[in-house]
């Protein structure tokens, strides 16, 4: 027997670790040297022991290299932090280590009572890749149902799974033959479901089982620590969110604080709306209007224009019905109200966004701004009612002492001796009662101070007593612009100049004289004086309510026949006429005067006594029509 035919042989074959093929070498040397039976059989025993040596070694370091997979997954997990990057770090690592075509993962969904594909390794299809489970459907929804592994070495075929049309087919697109599943655990529940598949059909060994069981085992532990962590920062960052938000809150608490501190002592220190405007701008930055009910300005701060008048109605209508600034564009709206009287409105053009606080601070500044529009006017009428009962003594009859009167109008700042208009408004303006009877009252009050000025009501008339000698541009500006103010025609008659205490009451009497004759005119809305009215505003300003329809009557009966000639035939006869009468009769001088040849006036004035009858140039007939002429002027101004 040679030594290569004895059992040592064996021991170097393990030592080298030959193939399995190698360890027959011996027994085909044994044969051929011819060596008897017993020895044949003795090395057959020693071949046998041999391979179940290299069986076992081969099996040890099998596991020595799962057990070190394991040990490497259990460290490249614990440094994971991503959900993501743990789910794709386990999916590949369960196919290197198995030696699969494709591993992946399913995870359960409480919500829709299903298990979905999360993560492949090694995946071609998309439709696999899609795929979703139902509880008990093929190997994967039976592993997330019962918690238990299953195994097939030909899933198409295996009758064990209930296969669906939609798992079939995803699983025949990837072309999978051979599936392992094990469930993901963590304590009782199953949160998905491992998988390795290879393409071949081959069993899965025990070994390959508890190994992905093993790594599933890791899996499940690294998943929620995973989620936790995920969970941990979403809270860290929903608390320093959180803690963002009590900041700046606490800042704009401290912010509006500090505002209404301000604007209080504002108001108590006599601030003006300028000084409230002032004191929003510096806390919120920016720019703001402040305006009264009419749109008119109250105060600026910063370069800002008025809105448009139907964009600031609407915004003020929106902010009074929601009790709140509201937002139109880059500006922001605060109505200015006390209870259901509009008083104004702020108008904020901020250089940033407001956050609620912010809102607050100018709706605060709006209540403030309202206190002092109402305190304003408090004083107003306080002063209002001293001026205006001045000025009611001293058109009353019989006057009282002059020196004390004299002495009450210094005091408000009145001087009685520089000469003064009376200005008398309608009862157009006033006719109203209530609220809008003291508005015009009020109006009155302010125009006529702002002008050094007194005003009063007195018999049904507002009364304004105005520094100047322009009796009818006094007229005109008031009825103008106090017909802005009330949206109706108002007319106003005045008179004056005059000086001195004594003369107050009787230029009132010619100027409510000067607006009986403007309504027997029929000039409502108009301004006048009775020296621009002449003697016919003083005949008219006797006449009672029928005065308008009385004129009307006395011109159609006079010159009627002349004016609607005129205006049928676009003659000139009214304007020959009042060219004959004011140059005292003579023909030349009229003809001089409207530029035409003397025979055309002498054929216009034919004309004229065809129309009004023979006797039109007698002097009883003469007067009524200059007189009739004159109403027709005065009532077509121009």
């Amino acid at each position: 027997m040679s030594v290569m035919s004895s059992p040592v042989e064996f021991l170097e074959l393990l030592a080298r670790e030959a193939a399995a093929v190698e360890f027959e070498g011996p027994l085909v040397a044994a044969r051929a040297a011819g060596l008897p039976p017993e020895r044949l059989a003795e090395l057959e025993h020693a071949k046998v022991v041999a391979l179940r040596v290299r069986g076992l070694l081969e099996r040890r370091r099998r596991r020595e290299t799962e057990l070190s997979g394991l040990y490497d997954t259990a460290s490249d997990l614990a440094g994971l932090r991503d959900l993501d990057d743990v789910l794709r770090a386990i999916v590949h690592r369960a196919r290197h280590l198995l030696g699969a075509d494709v591993a992946y993962m399913t995870l359960n969904d409480e919500e829709r009572g299903d298990t979905y594909m999360r993560v492949t390794d090694g995946s071609i299809s998309a439709k696999f890749q899609r795929l979703r489970l139902e509880m008990g459907d093929g190997l994967g929804g039976l592993v997330a149902q019962s918690g238990t592994p299953y195994v097939t070495a030909n899933y198409p075929e295996d009758e064990r799974f209930r296969h669906t049309g939609e798992i079939d087919a995803g699983v025949g697109e990837e072309g999978l033959v051979a599936i392992l599943g094990v469930p993901l655990r963590l304590g009782s529940s199953v949160i998905g479901v491992l998988y390795a598949a290879n393409r071949s059909a081959r069993p899965f060994a025990r070994e390959e089982v508890s190994l992905l069981v093993s790594l599933a085992a890791h899996a499940a532990v690294a998943i929620d620590t995973a989620r936790l962590l995920a969970e941990t920062r979403s809270a860290l960052a929903e608390l320093s969110a959180a803690n963002t938000t009590i900041r700046a809150h606490s800042s704009s608490v401290e912010r509006a604080a500090a505002a209404h501190d301000r604007m209080t002592a504002l108001v108590l220190r006599g601030g003006g709306m300028e000084d409230v405007a002032a004191a929003v701008t510096d806390v919120l930055g920016g720019a703001l209007l402040a305006l009264d009910a009419e749109g008119r300005l109250l105060a600026r701060v910063g370069e800002i224009g008025e809105p448009d008048r139907a964009d600031l109605v609407e915004a003020v209508a929106a902010s009074r019905t929601e009790g709140r600034s509201v937002r139109r564009g880059n500006l922001w709206y605060a109505a200015v109200v006390a209870g259901a009287e509009n008083l104004g409105a702020l108008v904020l053009c901020p250089d940033g966004e407001l956050v609620d606080a912010d809102q607050r601070i100018l709706e605060r500044a709006a209540l403030v701004t309202a206190l002092l529009l109402l305190f304003r006017r408090t004083v107003a009428e306080a002063e209002g009612r001293v001026r205006g009962e001045l000025l009611d003594d001293l058109i009353a009859r019989p006057l009282r002492d002059t020196d004390a009167l004299r002495s009450r109008a210094r005091r408000l700042g009145v001087d009685l001796d520089a000469p003064h208009v009376l200005v008398a408004v309608g009862d157009d303006a006033i006719a109203a009662t209530g609220s809008a009877r003291q508005r015009v009252l009020s109006w009155a009050t302010t125009y006529a101070s702002a002008r050094g000025g007194l005003a009063a009501a007195r018999d049904g008339r507002v009364v304004l007593m105005l520094p100047g000698r322009d009796a009818g541009g006094s007229a005109r500006a008031v009825a103008r612009d106090l017909s802005r103010v009330t949206g109706r025609p108002v007319t106003a008659g005045a008179s004056g100049p005059t000086s001195g205490p004594a003369a107050l009451a009787t230029t009132f009497t010619e100027a409510d004289r000067c607006l009986t004759a403007l309504g027997a005119l029929g000039r409502t809305g108009e301004g006048a004086s009775t020296a621009e009215l002449g003697f016919v505003g003083l005949l008219l300003g006797t006449v009672g309510d029928q005065g308008e329809q009385d004129v009307a009557r006395f011109l159609t009966a006079t010159v009627g026949p002349v004016v609607d000639y005129d205006a049928r035939r676009g003659t000139a006869l009214v304007r020959t006429l009042e060219a004959y009468f004011g140059v005292g009769g003579s023909l030349a001088r009229a003809a001089e005067q409207l530029h035409v040849h003397v025979n055309t006036v002498t054929q216009r004035l034919e004309r004229v006594g065809q129309l009004l009858g023979a006797d039109w140039q007698k002097p009883e007939r003469a007067l009524e029509v200059q007189l009739a002429l004159r109403l027709h002027r005065l009532r077509s101004p121009g």
